[in-house]
């Protein structure tokens, strides 16, 4: 998606050869007219799955999967990084961040996800997988399936890319990286499988 790559190169940051900060417009400030065209674009790419739910994971993938979950019309449920007291029976695993270079617990509601559900997870940014890996095991512990993966970001030289597509699931990404060099970012082709 050209809007989203132009918005990287002008407000996004390079910091080393794997990290980049969108932080002025996807995952601390909104920027909600690109979400919009963020959730039209997947519309056009997730419309014919058999989708009843949307899944992410706080905080920066709850924005493009409100947007997206609202023109499919399906429920959007958001998996938590910390244990909230209110749980009544959570389903939890453990998580790294690579960002964060620390594990964090991912947990859901049980009650929120079935053996009915078909769900497209749609987060901000797919590197290594571990966000999606633990988001994965939850869903697959409820009895869920999942019928794609979509990222606004996908960093395609790190092992998430692999790791879904040898998984069989339809991946869908709007602003593939190739790599990153000398603070400039070297986009791969656009991503579909």
């Amino acid at each position: 998606m050209e809007k989203l790559k132009k918005k990287i190169e002008a407000e996004g940051t390079c910091l080393g050869t794997d990290l980049i900060k969108v932080d002025a417009f996807l995952n601390h400030q909104i920027d909600p007219v690109l979400m919009e065209q963020i959730a039209t674009t997947f519309y056009e790419q997730v419309k014919d799955l058999p989708i009843t739910k949307i899944v992410t994971i706080e905080s920066g993938g709850i924005a493009p999967a409100y947007a997206l979950a609202t023109k499919l019309r399906v429920p959007l449920l958001f998996m938590k990084k910390s244990e909230p007291n209110t749980m009544e029976d959570p389903l939890y695993t453990q998580v790294f961040s690579y960002t964060k270079q620390k594990a964090y617990t991912l947990c859901v509601e049980r009650k929120y996800l079935s053996p009915h559900d078909k769900i497209l997870f749609l987060d901000d940014f797919l590197a290594n997988g571990e966000a999606f890996k633990g988001a994965e095991r939850l869903i697959l512990e409820a009895g869920g399936e999942i019928v794609g993966v979509a990222a606004l970001i996908e960093k395609v030289f790190q092992a998430g890319h692999t790791y879904i597509v040898d998984k069989h699931y339809p991946l869908f990404s709007l602003a593939p990286i190739q790599q990153i060099e000398n603070g400039k970012i070297q986009w791969a082709d656009s991503l579909i499988f």
